[in-house]
């Protein structure tokens, strides 16, 4: 399948979803699940955008429910049927979808959006990356006292940015980085999964912005119990200024 179709596909899954999602009372938004950090959303979405992900092919890794699909499909998806649950559950606007189509080659498309707006952001590997398909990058900002950086917990040090956000959806703390609205974004802990960060960091990267675990370790992984530690920024200056806010000991 063709990037392009890929894109289609998420973009009708996303419209699904958010369908779905819509429907539910406020109570039941805030209704959890037996399972740690669940919520009754959650799995709601989960099944809708396995039902047209799995149609057209795809093995699938959730955050919700694993790997399901075909073991021999040409391409598998990581996907966060919704990202920022509890955004989501308590009318927040600010909580998206995320979908990364992984090939042989690495990440091949991705589509992060907002749900509560209706904000697409999408990538296709070496094809740039867009926000509602007008083409964005990164904000070019290299200093940490111009930044404005997302956090995502509190980090051990707090450096002389010049303002933080805490924005509580790492896929679209991504994307505001990728599309220059955030200069720069820091994980406190080792706790995001693959389906958290892998639509944000290719449109990162095609956005030109610089995403990176602070242990080096590979971003680009299906492993479901991987766990990684992000520190981005819009250029390679202003990311390795940002590590230093990281405590080396809890690495």
């Amino acid at each position: 399948m063709k990037p392009d179709q890929i894109l289609e596909v998420f973009g009708v899954t996303a419209d699904k979803v958010s369908a779905a999602v819509g429907k539910l009372s406020d109570d039941q938004k805030r209704a959890r699940t037996g399972r740690e950090g669940q919520y009754g959303l959650d799995v709601v979405a989960d099944v809708v955008a396995l039902r047209d992900l799995h149609a057209a092919g795809f093995a699938v890794v959730s955050e919700e429910s694993g790997y399901s699909g075909p073991t021999d499909a040409e391409v598998t998806v990581v996907l966060d049927p919704v990202d920022g649950s509890t955004n989501c559950a308590r009318g927040i606007s600010y909580w998206a979808i995320s979908l990364s189509a992984i090939d042989k080659d690495g990440l091949l498309a991705s589509m992060v959006v907002n749900q509560s707006t209706g904000t697409r952001y999408h990538a296709v590997r070496g094809g740039g990356a867009f926000r509602d398909d007008n083409p964005i990058r990164s904000s070019g900002v290299a200093l940490v006292e111009d930044a404005v950086v997302a956090l995502s917990g509190f980090p051990a040090r707090a450096l002389p940015w010049k303002q933080f956000r805490v924005l509580g959806c790492a896929a679209l703390a991504l994307c505001d980085l990728a599309a220059g609205g955030i200069d720069g974004f820091i994980d406190a802990g080792r706790w995001h999964a693959p389906w958290d960060y892998l639509g944000g960091y290719q449109i990162c990267k095609e956005a030109g912005a610089v995403v990176l675990d602070v242990n080096n370790e590979e971003l680009i992984t299906t492993d479901t119990n991987s766990r990684r530690q992000l520190v981005a920024g819009a250029t390679p200056a202003l990311r390795s200024a940002l590590v230093e806010a990281i405590d080396k000991k809890k690495r």
